[in-house]
């Protein structure tokens, strides 16, 4: 019941330096206080009760100015103007006009206080406070001078400029997929005014098409409603031209670029997506070159429709795709190129952008690449009507094909392989994966046919410098045969399934040659050659021997990620024999090999390419993905999760969970221990120093999958390490304290609920939530779910001890390690 208030004393009456009449009553403690919001505050310590909630995420707290902090540390990188403080609040309530009429725009009423503060400056704006002002000034304007549209709420649930629908805590709500949150229809007209997608048995009337309404635009973006983008994305506006920073790199409205005059922070587009670009701008090997940027292919007209038409139409000799098969139009076409070629082909750049032409290329090739890019704008319903055309048309030509041979088999056919075989081993389905795996002996055989070809042309040039067109052949077959083997220590990696292509079979090969040099134009052949005589030519057999002598190798980026994870490959391959435990020695070889394949980061070649996805890692994002690799290769020499992924090829989220769980005395407390527990907190640290929510929501279309496949093993081996320390009854040692505190530090109460929970299940509930909020393969919405339930297993573990003794859940003890609980006293 709650206490009586009593009448309250006028402060005249109050002799002078007496402290206030505490007055107000809990209702449970019976403890005195002066004022009633005092009281109400303590009394949230009883009911654990948080009411006030950030309407950017669904974090609450029990105090508003933690709300406010929350809001100035976590959210400051979605952009927006922060929370108004209590007493500014309520004077903008008074001075809001009583009467009836439309309400400003969200957008407007968002910034008032901040507006009002800026006037309050004495004048004196910085750049951000100046636009504002601008913005401001502009908005007013155009209410004034016409009547709106609508009449606004403002309900208290937008609280963003950008008003999106997606902040919503409904977007958040468990189990949801949150596919389509790009604002994919902000590129182009409205679907009333799209075109009607090509039909193979309408081709005879493909010339009398147009697609006038619909074209894709290679400029800015104009006139678009603020509110239809999401919250991560900054607005950049000048003069009436409007951009979407986040993915400008799809319209393709920036030209080649011509030199940098101010590196800015690494990034020639600092607003584009936040954080600092992953490029290192340095100089490239040979001449001095400026710095560019590769174009994404495009079809240019209706007549390359058409011709895209007749190479499908032509692949499909046996009339599959004839009553099913539809073509988008071409600004879909386009769309899909952009995205494919602008955040997919980066992570695995075997294809040539300058001559990938849309209307010549092997049609199965075009539409495998189609698929990958309608997944990248979440259209999942085009994605699988392309990945499956695709599939079709290389089918029929295997089968056509007399005398089948690997070594007659023309490269393309093993690239749409590949990226059919991607497309469905991370699609989430299980049924996928085993498609994948039943033909993968048939794409080790063209690898090993193809390359027997490359070595006989080579070996007929006797030792004369092969011409541009040539060396892109011969590069693009090497990129190829790399791509697979990657691809395939991924299914390793991921599934435990064996390597399908040994050491062996690439021994002699050279390693892949620099982006800047295989992006280069061929419009000046000497340049071309100069560059080339200056390049790094190093054999695959070279670079490993280097590594495992301890000797630094300096090779390409893309070279990087193909030596980890043929140390990666090394490792498994280790574990699995029978005298891995007795062999000391080669587990001595692989840690040197590891080292100093992390010193040859140093002496990597730089590049010149712009590319723009935006990562944490300066350097090319292979060299982004390559260190994922190698933070679980190194957790790999200590902790092997076997069934855990094999549990992972049946994609049963509860079968999984249950094996995390099955494999807790596999993580044990010990020195060694702590140096795999090193890696895994780097592995979140990435995530956390760049903001989890920026990550949950970009990192989809930004970040390679290779990010959650290296990260499944770490989080597990993290979160039952965190479980063990604070369960057992074995003092924690110094450093293990110092461990545990500093991936607290990541986890304060402004950012993450973990008030009256334990870190490891926190940590696990983290990034399920994390890696499954936005999905572009479906592999990371079934590890999201994983980790979810692993959490809620972790919980109940806790449950079961504490019902089992009858006393609270054991946590570490404070005389030990002081800073280890997890709920702070306010």
């Amino acid at each position: 019941m709650a206490s009586t208030v009593l009448p309250a004393t006028s402060p005249a009456t109050r002799k002078a330096g007496s402290a206030p009449e505490k007055k107000y009553k809990c209702q449970f403690c019976n403890r005195a206080f002066s004022r009633s919001e005092h009281r109400s505050r303590h009394e949230r310590s009883h009911t654990k009760e948080r009411p006030f909630k950030c309407l950017k995420c669904r974090s609450t707290f029990v105090r508003r100015d933690l709300l406010l902090r929350h809001d100035r540390t976590v959210h400051a990188k979605d952009g927006g103007a922060p929370l108004q403080s209590e007493p500014k609040r309520r004077a903008n309530k008074t001075v809001e006009p009583a009467a009836a009429g439309p309400s400003k725009p969200p957008s407007l009423a968002y910034e008032t206080a901040r507006l009002e503060q800026i006037e309050e400056n004495d004048g004196l704006l910085d750049a951000e406070e100046a636009a504002m002002l601008i913005t401001d000034f502009q908005q007013k304007a155009m209410t004034s001078s016409q009547e709106p549209e609508s009449s606004y709420g403002a309900p208290e649930s937008v609280i963003s400029p950008s008003g999106p629908a997606v902040l919503e805590p409904a977007a958040y709500a468990p189990g949801a997929v949150a596919l389509p949150q790009m604002p994919w229809d902000s590129f182009m007209s409205q679907s009333s005014t799209e075109p009607k997608s090509h039909s193979i048995a309408s081709m005879s009337g493909m010339s009398g098409m147009q697609d006038t309404n619909m074209q894709y635009s290679n400029g800015p973006i104009g006139q678009q409603n603020l509110n239809q983008l999401p919250p991560i994305m900054e607005r950049q506006t000048s003069g009436s031209d409007s951009l979407i920073p986040a993915f400008q790199s799809l319209t393709n409205s920036i030209p080649h670029s011509t030199g940098m005059q101010t590196p800015g922070a690494l990034s020639p587009y600092p607003s584009m997506l936040g954080p600092v670009s992953p490029v290192d701008y340095r100089r490239s090997p040979g001449p001095s070159q400026a710095l560019t940027m590769a174009r994404a292919p495009q079809v240019e007209s209706e007549e390359q429709c058409n011709r895209i038409l007749e190479n499908i139409s032509r692949a499909d000799s046996q009339i599959d795709l004839l009553d099913t098969f539809r073509l988008p139009s071409m600004a879909v076409l386009n769309r899909y190129l952009s995205t494919y070629f602008n955040l997919f082909h980066h992570h695995l750049p075997f294809l040539h952008p300058a001559s990938f032409d849309p209307s010549e290329v092997a049609a199965p090739l075009l539409l495998a690449v189609l698929s990958i890019g309608a997944l990248y704008t979440f259209e999942q319903d085009q994605a699988y009507m392309l990945h499956i055309g695709s599939k079709v048309l290389v089918n029929q030509f295997l089968q056509n094909k007399e005398n089948f041979s690997s070594r007659k088999c023309p490269l393309w056919t093993m690239q749409s392989t590949l990226l059919n075989m991607t497309f469905a081993s991370w699609s989430g389905d299980a049924k996928g994966l085993e498609w994948a795996c039943s033909i993968k002996s048939l794409l080790a055989n063209m690898v090993a046919g193809n390359r027997y070809e490359l070595k006989l042309r080579t070996e007929a040039r006797e030792g004369a410098q092969p011409s541009h067109k040539e060396w892109i052949e011969d590069e693009g077959c090497r990129r190829t045969y790399y791509a697979v083997y990657i691809f395939f220590g991924l299914l390793t990696l991921t599934y435990n399934h064996t390597p399908a292509i040994s050491f062996n079979e690439l021994d002699s090969l050279e390693l892949p040659s620099s982006e800047t040099l295989w992006n280069l134009e061929a419009t000046d052949d000497d340049l071309w050659r100069e560059s080339l005589a200056a390049s790094t030519l190093i054999s695959f057999r070279g670079a490993h021997d280097s590594l495992f002598q301890g000797e630094p190798a300096r090779y390409s980026a893309f070279a990087t990620r193909v030596m980890i994870n043929a140390l990666f490959l090394e490792v498994w391959y280790h574990k699995r024999s029978p005298e891995a435990l007795q062999d000391v020695v080669t587990e001595y070889k692989l840690r040197l090999a590891l080292e100093t394949w992390e010193k040859s980061l140093q002496i990597c070649e730089p590049e010149t390419i712009v590319v723009q996805l935006s990562a944490p890692h300066k350097g090319h994002p292979l060299i982004f993905n390559a260190m994922a690799m190698y933070r679980n290769t190194r957790a790999r020499l200590m902790v092997d999760l076997k069934c855990v992924q094999e549990a992972l090829r049946y994609h049963d989220s509860y079968e999984v969970a249950g094996a995390m769980a099955s494999v807790r005395d596999k993580v044990h407390r010990s020195q060694e221990m702590l140096k795999v527990i090193e890696e895994c907190v780097a592995c979140i640290e990435v995530a956390a120093e760049q903001g989890i929510r920026w990550v949950a929501r970009t990192s989809a279309t930004n970040w390679s999958v290779e990010h959650p496949l290296c990260g499944m093993d770490l989080m597990v081996i993290l979160t039952l390490w965190l479980y063990r320390l604070e369960h057992d009854e074995e003092t924690t040692s110094e450093e293990e304290t110092a461990m545990y505190n500093r991936l607290r530090r990541l986890f304060d109460e402004d950012s993450v609920d973990v008030y009256g929970s334990k870190l490891s299940s926190t940590v696990a509930r983290l990034w399920g939530s994390m890696i499954d909020e936005v999905v572009v393969w479906g592999i990371t919405k079934l590890m999201g779910e994983a980790f979810k339930l692993h959490s809620q297993a972790l919980v109940g573990y806790e449950d079961t001890m504490s019902s089992r003794s009858g006393s609270p859940t054991p946590s570490l003890s404070t005389q030990h390690v002081p800073m280890l609980e997890l709920q702070t006293a306010y």
